[in-house]
């Protein structure tokens, strides 16, 4: 039996022994709303100060009224106790100590871009370190604490800041504002390439004027890459950095990285240090200096093969892999003191765990910390402790400390407990079932508040983006499960074919079959859910999904009449137009093997407009949204959806955020969304 499912029984008697002391106590907890969701706390990257006493981490907490989160820095003592807020800044984010632990560096926008400035534990105004014109990111300070690298976006040819700002005062002056392009990735996510690049720089931790490291380059450092580990690193004796970049001239349909290392002095050009086709990324220097930690995937083109952990010897220059037999990705990872293990995170079956390996060709990984979903760690510079950012389908995220072998696991932050102590907020109950091919797949269910086992619930069934990702036992913000099971329906969610943290052949098994496979373990998903939980109102069920979820959405609307109703969030629907309008063409050559006139046969057949020729093939209601900033999956999919269901006579609804990408961010087209998502819910299975 897992680990969730015993906290899922466990959670469940304490619902029902806690039923009765709530209603004793006259104040039974309510259901979630969307003010609840954006009235919560954010809390992220946990760092523990180089004395072992304190606990740095940010906190963003959404307004609606200026439309935008204030994000600020905060302290905890490891041991427990109050939480105090260090900077007022309102933009600010990255708390990274310095080697001495005396002052805490970060990244504010409170002088307009964004720019280094630290601040001391007792608070206080915090001292301006850079005042570059292009702003920075990803700061890092030296191990002696003289210097802070960090990265900034600059016109490759500008030799001096002052080139910068003149050059895009330049163009701004101009009545004509035309974008050309000679190569592909010319946008990319939700912003239009504007020629400059990510480069590497350090400057004195005193504020004296910055040096780039990379001057010159045509490439960025580091690429574009969500939610990876630290892109930069510097040499324990702080001579040198490590970096990541892409240097193939066909960025778009390339998912290269490779590590390089640049003296801090810029005495030398560059030095590539891993050759590897595919994606190398996110270096660690041991302690000792001996080894460059990196994770690497080996198949080139393909973003979601398995990330391994490796090491590169600095005096040999081999490298060694160390968790070639472990048949999940590593996330990120650190170094112990002694430069013998390393800690790291690794997705399993919706969960985060936190694992450990010996730093030597054969070691097994161990599991440190063996449940909940673990967003972020740290590992304090002694070695014996964790800060952990936990989360879970019922919690937010919050602060958790523990030994480094992973006792003594407790909380000590506790910034949204009084909200969510007012809330009705059911587990995730896991349940298993056979799959395409009798494969074993995992689904999850939660059920409303107050829930009463004699009733029939209507049935909100979910589909998750990727295709190669998960329903996670994590919080979420922009597709929240508590809130959309609040007003009162069953929530299921199935970890199809293409879901990460089931080992890689699962995970691989949606390419080139996208609505194959992973279709038919939805479907069975749902049939199970309904044979297993007699509360299930199975006649009176709606789809909604976003990315490939929304791909799924478009594919289910002609492949069967089972829904009361659909919704679909930036859902592929022509992959032929798809690919002609995306920006990483990786991504579409390697799920149908190449563009669309290399395999036509492919293109056709996972295409959901295909499907729509017949005359009257849709039927079921359907609401249609989308970002035009989505460059990823490119509004017109929306619109071309929208239009086949228009044209077909069928009840649907458009809802295009001009202001969003793929993602839907600013809280009052959050609230929107939700309101637009829960009321088309409403119209259709109440």
């Amino acid at each position: 039996m897992s680990s969730r499912t015993l906290r899922f029984i466990a959670a469940g008697i304490a619902v029902l022994l806690g039923g009765f002391a709530v209603q004793a106590q006259g104040t039974p907890k309510r259901p979630i709303t969307f003010k609840d969701l954006i009235s919560l706390h954010r809390l992220s990257e946990p760092r523990i100060s180089p004395d072992g006493k304190w606990i740095a981490y940010g906190v963003a907490t959404p307004d609606l009224d200026t439309n935008h989160s204030i994000r600020d820095i905060w302290i905890v003592p490891v041991g427990g106790g109050e939480a105090r807020q260090l900077t007022r800044g309102g933009s600010d984010t990255r708390p990274r100590w310095s080697p001495d632990g005396n002052k805490l560096a970060f990244i504010s926008e409170r002088g307009g871009a964004p720019q280094v400035y630290y601040v001391t534990l007792e608070g206080g105004e915090a001292t301006r370190v850079t005042s570059l014109s292009t702003g920075v990111d990803n700061e890092l300070w030296s191990p002696d604490g003289k210097m802070i690298a960090f990265v900034s976006s600059v016109y490759p040819d500008c030799k001096d800041d002052a080139c910068n700002p003149q050059r895009e005062a330049e163009i701004a002056k101009s009545k004509v504002h035309a974008r050309i392009n000679e190569k592909l990735l010319y946008r990319h996510w939700t912003g239009w390439w504007d020629g400059k690049r990510s480069h590497l720089f350090v400057a004195p931790a005193d504020g004296a004027s910055a040096r780039d490291l990379t001057p010159g380059a045509n490439y960025d450092v580091p690429p574009f890459n969500l939610e990876a580990p630290e892109a930069i690193a510097f040499s324990p004796d702080g001579s040198e950095l490590c970096f990541t970049a892409n240097t193939d001239k066909d960025e778009a349909r390339s998912t290269n990285g490779d590590l390089f290392t640049v003296p801090v002095s810029g005495a030398s050009q560059p030095q590539r240090i891993t050759t590897n086709p595919a994606n190398d990324w996110g270096p660690a220097y041991s302690p000792d200096g001996k080894w460059i930690a990196y994770r690497a995937q080996t198949q080139s083109g393909y973003e979601s093969d398995r990330w391994r952990l490796m090491l590169y010897n600095v005096t040999t220059a081999k490298h060694v892999n160390l968790t070639e037999n472990f048949d999940q990705s590593v996330e990120s990872y650190q170094w112990t003191p002694n430069s013998k293990n390393i800690y790291f995170q690794s997705e399993n079956k919706a969960e985060m765990p936190i694992y450990s390996i010996a730093a030597t060709p054969g070691g097994t990984p161990k599991v440190v910390v063996t449940d909940g979903f673990n967003a972020d760690f740290d590992l304090s510079r002694d070695g014996g402790k964790l800060a952990l950012a936990r989360t879970s389908l019922t919690m937010p995220v919050e602060l958790f400390v523990a030994s480094a072998n992973g006792t003594d696991l407790h909380q000590i932050t506790h910034q949204n407990d009084a909200l969510i102590a007012q809330l009705d907020l059911p587990v995730a109950e896991p349940f298993w079932f056979d799959g395409a091919e009798k494969t074993q797949v995992e689904g999850l269910l939660i059920r409303p508040p107050h829930f009463d086992s004699a009733k029939k619930y209507p049935l909100l069934f979910l589909i998750h983006g990727g295709p190669q990702g998960a329903w996670q036992d994590a919080w979420g913000y922009r597709w929240n499960q508590q809130v959309m099971a609040a007003p009162g329906y069953v929530v299921v969610m199935i970890n199809a074919r293409g879901s990460t943290g089931y080992g890689q052949k699962f995970t691989e098994e949606v390419s080139r079959d996208w609505g194959g496979r992973a279709y038919e373990d939805l479907m069975k998903g749902l049939d199970a859910a309904i044979t297993k939980y007699p509360f299930l109102d199975g006649s009176n069920v709606c789809a909604a999904g976003g990315s490939y979820g929304g791909y799924m959405i478009d594919w289910i609307a002609t492949h069967t009449g089972r829904f009361k109703c659909l919704i679909s969030h930036a859902g592929p629907y022509d992959e032929v137009s798809m690919y002609g309008s995306t920006e990483e063409l990786w991504f579409m050559d390697w799920e149908f093997g190449g563009p669309p006139w290399e395999h036509p046969e492919l293109y056709k057949k996972w295409s959901p407009n295909e499907y729509a020729a017949e005359l009257g093939k849709y039927k079921t209601p359907t609401l249609v949204i989308g970002g035009e900033l989505d460059f990823r999956v490119p509004y017109n999919q929306d619109l071309e959806f929208f239009t086949a269901l228009q044209v077909q006579g069928v009840p649907s609804k458009l809802m295009i955020f001009p202001d969003e990408g793929h993602w839907v961010l600013k809280p009052q087209n959050s609230q929107l969304w939700y309101r637009t998502f829960l009321d088309w819910l409403e119209q259709y299975l109440r």
